[in-house]
């Protein structure tokens, strides 16, 4: 099914969620088994998302509701018989008078317009709702892949640390024949060789979960594809908080409640007008039975007071529309919180990350290969050695932490901001 009344919406919701980061499809798999980007995934939920679909029906509703109160007043038809039937001169109908009346209102103080105003603003927040939606849904949706991501890079790094282990453990069996190490050590190696498998079966079997958690998002439920294709470790450039703030004022988030302040404007117009008393008129024929002749009748009326009697929802729609101004101050201080926090985050990790591949991580592999090597002559301990593998390990495990930091506050950021920072 193509959900055609999304496409208004798309260009901001691609071009805000699509390039998360610059998380750029990475070409090492796309010949070797079936893979899904982020473009994809996206796309398809764009067309496929039951929750992105229900805001169809609120504009074909309020489009509905548009038309109804485009329409004026309707003109009535109204016949009235009176002196019939009675007593004495007003038996039968002899003595009748039949009256053909045409009836409508006229509005007074602009009520159509004013109820169309409103409509119309109804219409734009749902517009504005519906944007802001489609970004929470593709956020959840970027973040869930990029939580996807980290698992295959620490299931990458679970082989590694398998591999690791078992070449340790042949080292220590080496030794072991040789009798320069107890067999209480050959024990050890093997436990460890069983506990790195037993991780990697647990990240490969998390990744199978967040495939399946993924499909919902285009209404599937079994995944057709085996790996995501993306790499983690590219991000986006880099912008100041400033530029990114300004962006937020424009935001669907925000967008939101100028909608609701132009509803409420809408509502005040609206009351105000309901404030004129509308005329009622009528306009008709009158025929005597008795006589046989025939006249014209007509007559106008207006309720009084009517100016009186609305000043209390003229009140009440100034009061909300006063309540929307804080609302949006407020919201707008918790964003400017929001994002401060996912900016300085994204540098915070995209720093470390940069320190651990340049340093910390060059100088554990060197550490760990002399140490290994030291192991394998008798001048270390077992205990150096696994030391030193878990000291590298630990390092990868920060760095993949790192770099998932950088790409879900980078999500965060493009929720706030309605933009991406790589566009």
């Amino acid at each position: 099914m193509r959900f055609n009344t999304l496409n208004r919406c798309r260009a901001i919701c691609l071009s805000a969620i699509v390039l998360v980061v610059g998380i750029s499809a990475s070409h090492s798999y796309a010949s070797a088994e079936p893979t899904l980007t982020l473009k994809d995934a996206v796309a398809q939920t764009l067309e496929r998302n039951p929750q992105l679909y229900q805001y169809t029906f609120a504009t074909e509703m309020f489009e509905a509701r548009k038309q109804i109160h485009s329409l004026r007043p309707a003109i009535e038809l109204e016949l009235e018989m009176e002196n019939f039937a009675g007593t004495g001169d007003t038996q039968g109908f002899d003595g009748a008078e039949t009256t053909l009346l045409l009836s409508s209102v006229i509005e007074m103080g602009g009520k159509r317009k004013a109820r169309m105003s409103l409509v119309d603003a109804r219409i734009n927040k749902n517009h504005w709702e519906q944007q802001a939606a489609t970004l929470d849904v593709l956020g959840q949706l970027a973040q869930l892949f990029i939580e996807g991501l980290a698992t295959q890079a620490n299931i990458d790094l679970a082989n590694n640390s398998l591999n690791l282990s078992r070449s340790l453990f042949r080292a220590v069996q080496t030794r072991a024949k040789r009798g320069a190490t107890s067999e209480a050590e050959v024990m050890r190696a093997q436990a460890a060789v069983t506990r790195a498998e037993l991780q990697l079966a647990a990240l490969t079997a998390r990744l199978k979960r967040q495939k399946v958690l993924m499909v919902r998002f285009w209404g599937d439920t079994l995944p057709t594809f085996n790996r995501l294709n993306a790499n983690l470790f590219e991000f986006g450039k880099n912008e100041s908080f400033d530029q990114l703030y300004a962006r937020i004022k424009t935001s669907p988030s925000l967008q939101v409640f100028a909608s609701d302040a132009r509803i409420k404007d809408a509502e005040v117009t609206l009351a105000r007008a309901s404030g004129r008393s509308d005329i009622t008129w009528r306009a008709g024929v009158r025929r005597f039975e008795d006589t046989g002749d025939s006249a014209l009748t007509a007559g106008l009326s207006m309720p009084l007071f009517a100016t009186k009697r609305n000043r209390g929802e003229v009140k009440a729609a100034l009061a909300e529309r006063n309540a929307i101004q804080y609302a949006r101050q407020d919201s707008l201080l918790r964003l400017h919180a929001k994002l401060f926090e996912a900016w300085s985050l994204r540098n915070q990790n995209m720093d470390a990350v940069m320190k651990m591949e340049d340093t910390a991580i060059p100088a554990l592999e060197k550490a760990f290969q002399l140490t290994k090597k030291a192991y394998e002559n008798g001048r270390y301990r077992y205990q150096d050695l696994v030391a030193a593998q878990e000291e590298l390990l630990a390092a990868k495990q920060a760095l993949i932490d790192a770099a998932t930091n950088v790409q879900i506050s980078q999500v965060l950021i493009e929720q706030l901001t309605g933009a991406s920072l790589s566009q």
